[in-house]
């Protein structure tokens, strides 16, 4: 269980890094493993030249040979007990990421490492068929995307999302996929025949309208509108999809909540769900920067609302409210929300039936192929 007991770390008002255009972090602070701590000093060298000339980082992705695929979770607030993340690391560069301090386990930073020095299961179909086929695997249906998005830019040349898609159609196996990329549009000729079966539907992440807030807040994710445009895509397709505004960020995002809503159901979500923001472990340092760096004006009104939501903190890891926040503007979001999706005629994302009675074993590979 998560027993984490979360302090403020920096002010918000006095930003450490620099914005870098294309990426979420403005900086790459040890993670909490780390044994070396690195202190930077002003050699007296003029900031705006060093801004200017100082190279991009660029994504660098390492291949990892994984043993197990399958992750498990118990959590009482999440409602999958199966899941697949194909990537450690993320490039969309989200910087609400709560996956950021994950990285840290990898001795790498949960700021621009985690969107810069990324990790690809390269084995991952062969180690799902596996995992598949084991005496007395129990059939649920795998989430894909729970930690970091499947459908990121790296994808484009790795595909290990669509290999995982293509084994888990072969075995008629259930999944639901979240994602805030179109690259999931490519994938439709997996999908549609699944969708069939009743055994996928997609989650597509909005959490603004505003392009120029989506542009400092996810980076390398489709733009808003472009999102939009996937769930029509997949609902004309015959995929099921529903739209998660996730996360809320009161005073900065909070206002859309309605419009993207409406906007989806119009595009075709049948369901819609929301969560609240969550700032575990590094992550608080990385978002009261981001703010100083990209909302200084509305930085503290921001965090007062956070920690109104978090008993008083940053982030309160009690399962009971670490999704939807706890106190009065929880209180109104969850209102807003209800009113909203009653309008709309939508279902709740938990609701979801998937079939599992359809699953058959992946079959061993064999040099005489299927004869029948």
């Amino acid at each position: 269980m998560d027993n984490e007991q979360p302090t403020n770390l920096h002010d918000s008002s006095k930003p450490e890094g620099r914005a870098i255009k294309g990426r979420g972090a403005a900086s790459n602070p040890e993670g909490r493993f780390e044994t070396i701590r690195h202190d930077a000093e002003d050699d007296g060298w003029s900031h705006e030249l060093l801004d200017e000339t100082a190279p991009r980082p660029r994504t660098e992705v390492t291949e990892e040979r994984a043993r197990s695929v399958i992750s498990r979770n118990d959590s009482p607030d999440i409602h999958f007990t199966q899941a697949i993340n194909p990537y450690r690391g993320c490039e969309h560069g989200c910087i609400y990421c709560y996956a950021r301090p994950s990285h840290s386990y990898l001795n790498l930073s949960p700021g621009l490492d985690f969107e810069t020095k990324l990790r690809a299961k390269s084995n991952l179909a062969e180690v799902l068929r596996i995992d598949l086929a084991k005496r007395g695997y129990v059939v649920s249906p795998i989430n894909i995307g729970s930690n970091t998005d499947p459908y990121q830019p790296i994808e484009k040349r790795w595909q290990l999302t669509r290999a995982a898609l293509q084994v888990l159609a072969e075995c008629h196996h259930p999944c639901t996929i979240v994602t805030k990329n179109a690259l999931v549009e490519r994938d439709l000729d997996i999908l549609v025949p699944m969708a069939r079966e009743n055994l996928v539907q997609v989650f597509v992440s909005v959490n603004s309208l505003d392009n120029q807030l989506a542009a400092k807040l996810e980076p390398r994710a489709s733009a808003p509108h472009r999102r939009i445009k996937t769930i029509r895509a997949l609902s004309d397709a015959g995929v099921p999809v529903g739209v998660l505004v996730a996360p809320i960020i009161p005073a900065l995002n909070d206002k859309d909540m309605e419009a993207v809503l409406a906007q989806a159901a119009e595009a075709g979500a049948c369901c819609a769900g929301y969560t609240t923001l969550r700032l575990p472990y590094e992550l608080k340092a990385l978002f009261r920067e981001w703010l100083a760096l990209h909302a200084p004006q509305r930085a503290d009104h921001v965090m007062s609302l956070v920690q109104q939501m978090n008993a008083g903190r940053d982030y309160d890891s009690d399962f009971a409210t670490r999704m939807r926040g706890q106190g009065v503007f929880a209180d109104l979001l969850r209102r807003r929300f209800d009113i909203a999706s009653r309008r709309h005629g939508y279902g709740r994302a938990r609701e979801l039936k998937l079939d599992s009675s359809r699953f058959v074993p992946p079959r061993k590979p064999s040099p005489q192929g299927d004869l029948f």
